[in-house]
This record gives structure tokens, C-alpha cells and sequence, in this order.
């Protein structure tokens, strides 16, 4: 099934120039052109702007995910090395949720806190 570019701006919510700078800078590869040169966008297209929008959404940078796909264009013999970015990438990004949670959990504290603050000058029983 072939896509116009606004199928794909209403189905990722990117913009036609994020798509174009995408296909541009080799971030969005294996985009088709029909006879009156205008992009045809297919489901694997689709599959590769969510994998992108996920690596940036966990704080890739560009730089990375184009290296990424400069590699996935080589073939099969580029597998380990893809499984080598994708594991320091997840490794980061477990950091990151990591120090995520401790900042919740500070958060949840002074909540915590509020709450009891509250319950006292309402005079109200705090009940557990």
C-alpha cells in the first residue's frame, strides 16, 4: 500500500519538512518516488519513521540513528554492530528511567509531606 506524504503526516505527526530533512539526511531511508517525482511513502516507511520517533523520544541524537541506518543499509554483515548500538542506547536509556524514578520518588515524598501538612491544619486523621 503506497501513502501520500500527508497519509504520513496524519499517521506520525511529523511535519512535511521533518519528513523530508529525515529522507534528506538518510535518517529515513527506502522512500519511493512516483512518476511526477512525488514521495510514496509504503508500511515499512511507517515502521522506520515510529523507530526513529522512538529513538529520539529516548534522547538519540541524530548523528547516532543516521549511523544506525547507514549500517542497516549494508546488509546482514552489519547485524552485530546494529545490536551493539541498540544495546548502548538501551543502556542509556535505563539510566535515564533510572534517575527518572529517583526524581519521582522525590517528588512523591514532598507530596507526601503536603499531605500530612494539610491533614494538620484541616485537623483532620490521616489515615493509612
Amino acid at each position: 500500500m503506497s501513502y501520500t506524504m500527508r497519509d504520513i503526516q496524519e499517521k506520525t505527526g511529523l511535519s512535511a519538512p521533518t519528513l523530508r530533512y529525515y529522507e534528506k539526511e538518510g535518517i529515513l531511508p527506502f522512500v519511493e518516488r512516483n512518476e511526477h517525482d512525488h514521495r510514496l511513502y509504503n508500511d515499512q516507511n511507517i515502521e522506520w519513521v515510529k523507530f526513529i520517533l522512538a529513538l529520539r523520544a529516548t534522547g538519540m541524537p541524530l548523528v547516532e540513528i543516521k549511523q544506525y541506518v547507514e549500517s542497516y543499509k549494508k546488509g546482514e554483515s552489519t547485524i552485530s554492530e546494529r545490536r551493539n548500538i541498540m544495546l548502548q542506547h538501551r543502556k542509556k536509556v535505563e539510566a535515564d528511567m533510572s534517575q527518572t524514578y529517583l526524581h519521582l520518588e522525590r517528588i512523591n515524598y514532598k507530596l507526601a509531606l503536603y499531605d500530612t501538612l494539610e491533614a494538620g491544619l484541616n485537623n483532620k486523621q490521616i489515615k493509612v
